[in-house]
Parts: C-alpha cells; structure tokens; sequence
C-alpha cells in the first residue's frame, strides 16, 4: 500500500510506501510534534486488507493527530473492512486508483515546511531544504539534503547537507544548538548564548563551520 500524508496548513505532502505495519510508528514518528491536523490517504491497488490491518494503522494514526483517513482500493475486502472501520473507503479500478497517485506524486516537493516546535527526541528530514516556523528544542535532530532554515531557536541538532553538499547552510533566529554539521563537517554549538538580535548563518569555510550574520542583500 502507499500513503499520502498531508497537512493544510503546511504546505508539506509525504508519500510512502508501507509492507510493514510493524515499523508503522518509526515511518510517521517525526510528525508527532506536529500541532495542525493531518490528513492520510491509503492507496491499495491489488491487496487485501483485513480490517485488523487497518484497525492497527489507525490506532498508529491517531498518535500522530491524523483526523482524516481515506482508503482507495480495487479490492473489495480491503473496502469493506475500511467500511467496517467507518474509514471513507472507495473503490476505483485499478488505473483509476494509479492515476491518483501519480497526481499526487507529480505535486510532491522535496522541500519541508514545518510549523510548530520540534520537542524533543523528534527527527524531521528533507530530500531538498527544510525551513521550521518554531523552534528546534534539545534532543531534538533535524535534517537536509540541502539548506535549513529555523525562524525560532535552534537548540538541537542540525545536519545540513546531507547528500554531501559543502555549500548547504543552516540559518536561525536564534542560533544556539548542541550540534552542527554540514556535509561532513561538524562542530559543537556555541556555549555562550547568542546576543545578537539578527538572524545568524552557519556556513562551512576552509573545511570548518563558521557563524556569522545572516545579512539579506537588496538591490535599488
């Protein structure tokens, strides 16, 4: 099966494929800080789904303050178990089912925007840039293949470019994390805590992470 994740208000869209339902909250565990309700399509083309199945994922689901789940199948006892569940379930032929899919696949962004805090012991990654509206607390990891952008404080750990991107940045309103690390380069957070009343950039220069203002250009 593959399951759209989605949010309104965030303009952040996942899409995953699931054989494993016992590995359901290590997949969706990183949007568990996430404030706004959520929203999950199942899309199940060919495959049966018992209603133990299902009841399972949505006990996982409402963890996570998912209050709109949706099944599409071309299985008639995957629909009647979501119906048995009082899950929206809908049965579509199997290239109609594709086709959805393949819309929302098209729509998808690397990119993250995430609104809210990150508590800790929460992981939020991105496949492009990742910029946060709240704060990154203690113990909390978050990551990029490109650049982050936390407008809040950094106070966890960031990981900018992942995929080995050496000129990836990490910019904060207020900078003050336990870890940083950019591409293969890592340094410990500043212990004196920032005085500063600008946003501040982290960048790598001569193999070493450096911090200094964030300073937006403008032409006249």
């Amino acid at each position: 099966m593959e399951i759209v994740l989605s949010s309104t208000k965030s303009q952040y869209l996942k899409i995953c494929s699931l054989f494993d339902l016992d590995n359901i909250y290590e997949t969706f565990k990183q949007f568990s800080s996430m404030k706004e309700p959520l929203e999950a399509k199942i899309f199940a083309v060919n495959e049966s789904i018992s209603s133990h199945q299902l009841s399972k994922l949505k006990n996982h689901f409402d963890k996570i303050n998912i209050t709109s789940l949706y099944v599409y199948s071309n299985n008639r006892e995957t629909i009647l178990s979501g119906k048995s569940l009082k899950i929206d379930s809908t049965f579509y032929k199997d290239q109609e089912i594709k086709k959805k899919l393949l819309l929302f696949k098209s729509n998808n962004k690397d990119d993250i925007l995430h609104k809210g805090t990150v508590r800790s012991g929460n992981r939020i990654s991105s496949n492009g840039n990742l910029c946060i509206i709240g704060d990154v607390n203690p113990g909390a990891i978050v990551s990029a293949k490109k650049n982050i952008y936390v407008w809040g404080k950094l106070l966890g750990i960031a990981f900018a470019g992942k995929s080995g991107n050496k000129k990836a940045s990490i910019t904060s309103l207020y900078l003050n994390p336990l870890q940083l690390r950019i591409a293969d380069v890592v340094a410990i957070g500043p212990k004196d805590k920032p005085k500063n009343c600008y946003p501040e950039i982290a960048v790598i220069d001569k193999q070493t992470i450096i911090i200094k203002p964030h300073i937006i250009e403008t032409k006249n």
